[in-house]
């Protein structure tokens, strides 16, 4: 592509050759550009700034077998409309989701069989326990919230997720620069060095878990990774046996965009990582190919305690692999305020000793 005008980077200003540095110059804010590296420049910039994705979803996840389907049970939240999956024996009368405390029971139809599990590792006595020091340090928590009763509504629940493999390529473009300042006897100088930095690179993906729940909070099931992957199991019906499933309700299609924004942003952070040196740095421009993808069906573990304080519902969310909790809390409001006040008063009285030591002093 030919560029019949040069354009500065920095102002947008049409530059000019200087006959004196023999380079390019702005006129309007002085700055001076190598040629071969503005030429260059604009030739990135001239290229359309766009990604693509190539995920096959199509074996991901498979037909249940009839002698399968009989040893499953299947249910529904009239409240929030969940849909969990049990052994034949087990099915919950508390929605783990909502904590609704009745589910209607229905045929299975129109579920994909996962093609891995893994299993829990914490049994429900170490996720109480465990959920029991969550609370324990954290001072502002009412009292109703550590009585044993509440702790032990927790459930495990398997989670649907689709795990996505996928290698990925792509290019970076940054404004970077580096700034000397030095001094004489009478002034201070500053010069200042503009670079274009660019950046290429591949990046390969295993197992990028998307949640395929509309009922589980994403930001939770982001905050209680990672899971331990090497554990993964061929699914059977076998490890449902206790504890709930729920039927996915994001197929894996609607599901691409968001394992694309998570290796997207995961690619532009490892390359950005690697422009290093510079005094400041600006990322301009960003494109990243996904190639080669598929994706899995996969059911994870997760606790799951629901309960209510004073009309509001608050939801925990345990990692059932490695334990690690997230979730929304209430706060003791006559708690608060007595810690507010014993900070106030104490930092009060810190700093009325300091004063009065000060006058004694001097």
């Amino acid at each position: 592509m030919d560029i019949k005008e040069y354009k500065c980077p920095n102002c947008n200003g049409a530059v000019r050759f200087d006959s004196a540095s023999q380079m390019l110059k702005c006129p309007y804010c002085d700055t001076e550009f190598e040629i071969k590296a503005l030429v260059e420049y604009q030739k990135q910039m001239a290229v359309p700034e766009k990604d693509s994705m190539q995920l096959d979803t199509s074996s991901a996840g498979s037909v249940w077998e009839n002698e399968d389907l009989g040893d499953l049970s299947t249910g529904s939240c009239p409240s929030c409309g969940a849909e969990l999956v049990g052994d034949a024996n087990t099915i919950a009368t508390v929605c783990p989701c909502c904590g609704n405390t009745q589910i209607v029971k229905k045929r299975v139809e129109g579920l994909l069989k996962p093609e891995y599990v893994l299993p829990f590792q914490l049994e429900k006595k170490a996720a109480s326990d465990a959920l029991l020091q969550f609370y324990n340090k954290k001072p502002l928590l009412p009292e109703f919230f550590k009585k044993e009763n509440r702790v032990s509504n927790i459930q495990g629940l398997y989670v649907p997720f689709w795990l996505f493999d996928a290698k990925s390529q792509g290019s970076m473009s940054f404004k970077a620069t580096k700034v000397r300042t030095w001094s004489d006897s009478n002034y201070t100088y500053t010069k200042t060095d503009f670079y274009s930095v660019f950046r290429e690179g591949r990046l390969e993906f295993s197992k990028i878990p998307v949640d395929g729940s509309d009922k589980m909070d994403d930001e939770y099931m982001d905050a209680i990774e990672p899971f331990d992957y090497s554990k993964l199991k061929d699914f059977q019906t076998a490890y449902l046996s206790g504890f709930l499933a729920e039927k996915y309700d994001v197929d894996v299609e609607k599901s691409k965009e968001r394992a694309f924004g998570r290796i997207k942003n995961s690619f532009e952070t490892q390359v950005s990582r690697s422009v290093q040196g510079y005094s400041s740095v600006i990322r301009e421009r960003a494109s990243v190919n996904v190639e080669k993808g598929k994706a899995s069906y996969s059911l994870l573990p997760v606790w799951i305690l629901n309960t209510k304080y004073k009309n509001d519902n608050y939801q925990f969310v345990m990692n059932g692999q490695s334990g690690l909790i997230v979730g929304k809390l209430p706060v003791d409001k006559g708690k608060a305020v007595r810690y507010w006040l014993l900070f106030t008063f104490g930092i009060g009285g810190v700093l009325t000793i300091i004063i009065n030591l000060l006058r004694f002093f001097l």
